[in-house]
């Protein structure tokens, strides 16, 4: 009996080793493979056969590896390079040397594009035997074909929460105040959006819609003169026409070639004070808490990632499954309701699935009630959180790349 392998890729989200898990639990009710690797640090550890042996995992690591936060197998920002072809022969040589049949992937866009490039290099070279299967993540939720990522409603939980907890603080002051939420986002604007289903927002910056000073001075002056404060939600990735980003920092670029972004609030608070606009500007970057804030899973989210690396397991007992990336649509608009599919990764690699221009309102004044609607049962739902009884915190798995 061959084996299988499972590795994370990417930046981490609170639920993404739920996938794990799933996959895991779904061999032990069906062992399709003799055993479960986990591959630590992505291709760029598999490469260096980098292995963790998860075949075994008891009902209670299973289970506590679904709250655990970030990449438990650890995680990698390596680009596999198509014309670098060390790197497929290496990767073909470790896969043999273990005996691995299958190679399942957990990532966002890059990832799938690693999948699909594998696949195709093993078509090429008539390569049979060796197989590979994509499981989304991201928390931007800009993936193409599917209608949400895992990970991405827990982030959004967390930033609605956060936006109308920290609304509650700053409204206690009669004094004049502006309050600036930064989210993730480099390209698509859901986490920002997101934080619509506070309730609380006044206006919203996104990427898919091109910032104008003079429109946004305009809206905060209107705002600032009926109630004397304004919430402001902005995403990182907000620009102006041109493409140059608000970012007050200099972007670089990661190893993807994606620019690193960072300071949107910051170079929004700088706008706004140096107009003269408002008195006071406090600025709320959530940086990584959006996306590693586990004791704010949404249920629907982990569930339904946990589900999938069981369906990913399940599908891959065909042994022409190859090449694809497993994810979920929904079934139902009225009824919430999703159903798992498979899709060429080929068609999630390299693309961006952009915030609905349709769903944001003119002159940043929010989102549509359609936008709210889809949203919402996302973030449906708290898991059970099991807790350390010394410590009081929740429990967490000891990430495997540290054992």
């Amino acid at each position: 009996m061959a084996n299988a392998l499972v590795a994370q890729s990417g930046g981490p989200s609170s639920v993404i080793n739920a996938t794990i898990a799933g996959v895991v639990k779904a061999n032990q009710l069906n062992p399709v493979y003799g055993k479960v690797y986990g591959g630590l640090h992505g291709i760029e550890g598999i490469l260096q056969e980098m292995f963790y042996d998860l075949t075994d995992m008891s009902d209670e690591e299973n289970l506590i590896l679904r709250q655990t936060p970030a990449a438990a197998l650890g995680s990698c920002r390596y680009k596999l390079l198509r014309e670098n072809e060390a790197d497929f022969v290496r990767l073909f040589e470790v896969m043999e040397k273990y005996d691995i049949e299958t190679l399942f992937y957990t990532g966002g866009n890059d990832s799938m594009d690693t999948v699909a490039a594998l696949t195709e290099y093993a078509e090429k070279h008539n390569i049979e035997g060796r197989r590979f299967v994509g499981c989304p993540k991201t928390v931007d939720n800009d993936l193409m074909v599917i209608d949400h990522s895992p990970g991405y409603a827990s982030a959004a939980k967390f930033i609605a929460n956060t936006a109308y907890q920290t609304w509650q603080d700053y409204s206690v002051y009669t004094r004049q105040e502006v309050f600036v939420l930064e989210t993730m986002g480099r390209d698509a604007g859901w986490l920002a959006a997101a934080a619509n289903l506070s309730g609380v927002v006044d206006l919203t910056i996104l990427p898919e819609q091109p910032f104008d000073k003079e429109v946004f001075l305009g809206e905060l002056k209107t705002i600032l003169e009926e109630k004397n404060k304004a919430y402001i939600v902005i995403s990182e990735g907000a620009r102006y026409a041109d493409g140059t980003y608000l970012s007050a920092a200099e972007s670089k670029n990661d190893t993807f070639g994606h620019a690193i972004l960072g300071g949107s609030g910051e170079a929004l608070k700088s706008l706004i004070m140096n107009a003269g606009a408002a008195e006071r500007v406090k600025v709320q970057d959530l940086s990584t808490a959006q996306r590693s804030h586990a004791t704010e899973q949404s249920l629907v989210d982990v569930s339904e990632s946990f589900k999938l690396g069981m369906s990913a397991h399940m599908r891959s007992m065909d042994k022409t499954f190859t090449g694809k990336m497993v994810g979920l649509v929904r079934k139902d608009q009225e009824e919430y309701d999703v159903e798992y599919i498979a899709t060429d990764a080929s068609n999630i690699a390299n693309h961006v699935r952009n915030f609905p221009e349709e769903w944001i309102l003119p002159n940043y004044r929010g989102v549509s009630q359609e936008a709210l609607d889809h949203m919402r049962p996302l973030i449906k739902g708290n898991p059970t959180i099991i807790y350390d009884e010394v410590t009081n915190l929740p429990k967490q798995v000891k990430p495997y790349f540290l054992r």
